[in-house]
């Protein structure tokens, strides 16, 4: 599932403005920029994420085409792991 950007801002939003509200965080910083700034991280995150299910697919598909034994969801979801913790994603 895509997240959209629209999605991404009013969770960041929501996010920042609940740990303000709660006292967890006392920003330096006008709020709009803490917003862009945890938008901009959410969308990096999101679109790393995005790279490595492509990557993991293509990985899986390959392999079952020489093996059609092999349980392809359970193939990608291992590669994925894999690539992540090569990367030091964390999923």
């Amino acid at each position: 599932m895509k997240i959209s950007e629209a999605q991404i801002d009013s969770l960041a939003s929501h996010l920042v403005e609940g740990l303000v509200s709660r006292g967890v965080i006392k920003p330096k910083a006008d709020l709009k920029e803490l917003v862009a700034c945890v938008t901009e991280l959410m969308s990096a995150n999101f679109e790393t994420e995005a790279q490595l299910d492509e990557e993991a697919d293509r990985m899986a598909e390959d392999q079952t085409r020489l093996n059609r034994t092999l349980d392809v969801d359970r193939l990608r979801f291992m590669i994925k792991q894999r690539l992540a913790e090569k990367k030091g994603f964390t999923l």
